[in-house]
């Protein structure tokens, strides 16, 4: 586990290094979460590329290393090598002055960033759970994706899965984005379990997510405590779930304990209702792993646009960047240059004024484009939810020179991306995209079922964009920047764009992202203004958020987890890896959670719902294998025709179909354990 702990840090300096190449503004601790999550992208990318020639060997991910230290050099050039260690040493001192004469501002920052960090630890360490009689996750939502995601790593980890197939539909390219799971696998490699693998990636990205949350916001809206709100606004996402406490707020009579117990897993999203937004902790962040790494990159494409758009304000903050911080006015008179600080109090998220960096306009949206050209192979609904937004953008802004610049150096990155991923895909594209009105409403009215599933984030956001104060609340900029983002809200409302549509929430998820600085600057406006207007902003505040902070809690507070794997399956995994060789073919009962997946060899088919929405037809397929546990006429056919090399008899099997098991018998059994046998069919 500590080379994998050593090659994160490493490739998170590597990608914080990178970030002078194209931000001027950013602090060092925006620098790192940034960093981070542009180093743990590339590690997935470049590696995956190089080990699709030499297999994830150490000498592949040496390679990959050396590649990944190319940033290093760009600290030859002394501006940047001098901005760095100015960065340093004011997060240093600002560190030290902080501990030893501790003020309002730095105190709650740190204060927020250790809950935070405290409580993203607690929920990834239960993301799977690792119990002497079985493998558990502690988050309800993750107990189909986690199998899955382990059965990707595992491939990659140990099923030598180049060029890959899809782990769990043997025969088909491997389309569905992985480069989160990619990474994962990499640390598997460098000696880390299969918790711990998943566990570094996800915290890093999640508490980097956070901070970029909070330097997108404050660069947009110019507010500090708009800022903070943001993260909060997002993470702890819900909408009017928090009326179902009432049935258990009625159980606080017969005790705490009872009243916790009466409450729902979940009041962001339940089975069989029209309750279907969810919190981005429980039903995104931690089962889609993708999302956990696309969404951060996201915010970052975000970030340099609107810096990029701000050329005016760059020019005149490079203008008051003196050795002493000063701007002289034209009667030659010294004032105190005081843009960074009404921009961001004594936060000191900006370059010291001494370092010299310049950057240009056109230098940010090319790292933009590149940045964003990384997307395809992590989370391909960012990708299109990023590349469609930049266009509309595109189309308000008119500043050609820099779009075309972005988009062009996106595509170089992009393009053999999506050609590899089509080339030859099984993926029925048609299942994709259909008409559907009202995303997953069912017959609910649009209008009710928004606004039970979201609360009073809408009128909010209304409520700040046409606010009759003195100045308005939203300036024409930030509106314009903001508007295209609805069609993150608009479009997935009218077509349906994955098989299953409740998928069209990690494109109505950036509507949500983009919409929460808006909603955070008018709950600061209001906090601002004191009196009765504060208690409104935390009352609305609590709306927001209380539904999605309900959900957070019960997976922080309570002990209740769900069993994926038992341990005679898990004894049963180590025998298939002992036994089989990395790249056999394995059928089995087709069930999400079966021990094969353990250990990456390729499974002729996993469970049906995740392959249908990777839009792949399994009903043949699944047939076939009912048909060859009961030993029909066609049974010997069949596992010539996919090549099978062995077959899993077991209670899971039992359970599903119909086992012959004198057919079974003139095979040659090669291990056993719990129940489950593994027969060999042919010589390798």
């Amino acid at each position: 586990m500590i080379i994998s702990l050593v090659l994160a840090l490493f490739v998170t300096a590597s990608g914080t290094i990178s970030t002078y190449l194209y931000d001027e503004a950013a602090s060092i601790a925006s620098r790192v979460c940034a960093g981070a999550c542009i180093g743990l992208a590339a590690l997935g990318l470049v590696g995956f590329v190089i080990a699709s020639f030499l297999g994830l060997t150490p000498l592949a991910i040496m390679l990959t290393v050396l590649v990944l230290a190319i940033p290093f050099v760009t600290l030859r050039d002394t501006t940047r090598r001098q901005a760095l260690e100015v960065d340093l040493t004011t997060a240093s001192h600002g560190i030290r002055r902080s501990l030893l004469h501790p003020t309002k501002a730095p105190f709650g920052y740190i204060l927020f960033y250790a809950t935070i960090s405290v409580i993203l630890w607690w929920i990834f360490s239960r993301a799977m759970i690792d119990e002497p009689d079985g493998i558990y996750t502690g988050v309800l939502n993750n107990f189909g994706d986690l199998p899955f995601h382990l059965s990707v790593i595992t491939s990659f980890a140990f099923g030598n899965n180049f060029p890959p197939e899809d782990p769990t539909y043997a025969g088909v390219r491997f389309t569905y984005p992985f480069l989160t799971d990619f990474v994962s696998a990499i640390f598997v490699r460098c000696g880390a379990g299969l918790r711990q693998s998943m566990f570094i990636e996800n915290f890093i990205l999640a508490v980097s997510f956070v901070g970029l949350l909070h330097r997108w916001a404050l660069e947009m809206v110019r507010d500090r405590l708009a800022a903070v709100i943001t993260p909060l606004l997002v993470l702890l996402n819900g909408g009017f779930g928090w009326l179902l406490l009432w049935e258990p707020a009625k159980q606080y009579e017969q005790g705490l304990s009872a009243m916790l117990k009466s409450i729902p897993n979940s009041l962001t999203i339940l089975p069989n209702t029209t309750w279907r937004w969810g919190n981005a902790m429980s039903t995104l962040l931690v089962p889609q792993r993708g999302m956990l790494l696309g969404l951060p990159i996201a915010v970052i494409v975000f970030t340099q646009w609107w810096m990029a758009g701000n050329d005016k304000e760059k020019k005149e903050t490079a203008t008051g960047r003196q050795g002493d911080g000063v701007t002289r006015d034209r009667d030659g008179k010294g004032r105190k240059q005081k843009k960074v600080k009404a921009r961001h109090g004594k936060q000191h998220l900006r370059v010291s004024p001494s370092t010299g960096l310049r950057v240009s306009s056109a230098h940010s949206m090319i790292a933009a484009g590149v940045i964003a050209g990384l997307l395809p192979l992590v989370h391909a609904h960012s990708f299109v939810a990023v590349m469609g937004v930049g266009a509309c953008i595109a189309l308000v802004q008119r500043r050609w020179r820099d779009w075309i610049l972005f988009f062009l150096a996106a595509s170089l990155v992009t393009l053999p991306q999506m050609w590899w991923s089509t080339h030859n895909s099984s993926v029925n594209a048609a299942t994709f995209f259909d008409w559907q009105v009202g995303w997953d409403r069912d017959k609910e009215n649009p209008i009710w079922f928004w606004l039970k599933n979201t609360g009073l984030f809408i009128p909010l956001i209304l409520a700040s964009i046409f606010w009759l104060g003195k100045k308005r609340l939203v300036s024409r900029r930030l509106l314009l920047f903001y508007l295209p983002f609805t069609l993150c809200f608009i479009v997935p409302n009218l077509v349906k764009m994955a098989p299953w549509v409740w998928d069209n929430i990690k494109v109505l998820f950036y509507w949500w992202l983009a919409s929460a600085p808006i909603v955070a600057l008018l709950l600061a406006r209001l906090w601002h203004q004191r009196g009765l207007r504060r208690i409104l902003a935390v009352v609305l505040f609590g709306c927001v958020t209380l539904a999605g902070s309900v959900d957070v809690a019960t997976i922080v507070l309570r002990s209740a987890k769900y069993q994926i794997f038992d341990r005679p399956g898990i004894q049963f995994a180590e025998i298939i890896k002992r036994e089989t060789e990395p790249r056999a073919r394995i059928v089995h009962a087709p069930v999400h959670n079966h021990p094969v997946f353990l250990i990456g060899r390729r499974s002729l088919m996993g469970y049906p719902g995740h392959i249908w929405t990777h839009g792949l037809e399994y009903r043949q397929r699944e047939d076939e294998i009912k048909r060859l546990y009961a030993g029909g006429p066609d049974a010997g056919g069949l596992l010539g025709k996919y090549d099978i090399k062995y077959v899993v008899v077991g209670p899971q099997e039992r359970n599903m179909t119909n086992v012959n098991d004198q057919f079974f018998s003139r095979f040659m059994k090669v291990g056993e354990a719990g129940g489950y046998r593994l027969y060999k069919i042919a010589q390798p």
